[in-house]
């Protein structure tokens, strides 16, 4: 495995602080990320646009703590997400699986498509998508009318 590998790498609890003006969140190695701005609420399914870098965050119920996922990231080395306690799932076109539970994540063609159901979860759940232009941040608020793992496309 050469040094550009990347593999899946499982999460670890980090810190949360909801804020006003965004989602505060601590890593293991002491870094502060602050993902800004309100979140938008969605119901059940969201689509990510192509290219789109894509993190999972569900908080535990006294939105204090929570485990983040990065979906299909090639970006960032194995050994910084194990280091700030970071996952990583990677998937093929069509492919997907139970982040969380109630929490499920699929690659549509070059779109990430990411399902929750916040009750089964047990806490909140953010999705931050990010590129070199732009930061948006999204709370799925309610599950998706099919339920989870059943990945209904919205077009």
């Amino acid at each position: 495995m050469s040094s550009s590998a990347r593999s899946d790498v499982p999460p670890s609890t980090l810190g949360i602080e909801l804020r006003e003006e965004g989602v505060v969140v601590e890593y293991l190695d002491g870094r502060t990320t602050l993902y800004r701005g309100v979140p938008t609420a969605v119901e059940g399914t969201l689509t990510a646009g192509p290219g789109k870098e894509t993190h999972v965050l569900v908080t535990d119920p006294t939105e204090t703590e929570g485990v983040m996922t990065y979906v299909n990231d090639l970006k960032t080395h194995d050994e910084i997400l194990e280091d700030s306690g970071v996952g990583r799932v990677l998937f093929e076109p069509g492919e997907g699986e139970e982040l969380f539970p109630g929490v499920a994540a699929r690659r549509v063609g070059e779109r990430t498509q990411v399902e929750a159901d916040p009750e089964l979860a047990g806490g909140r759940v953010f999705v931050f998508l990010e590129d070199d232009w732009s930061e948006r941040s999204f709370e799925i608020v309610a599950p998706p009318a099919a339920g989870i793992g059943t990945f209904e496309t919205e077009e």
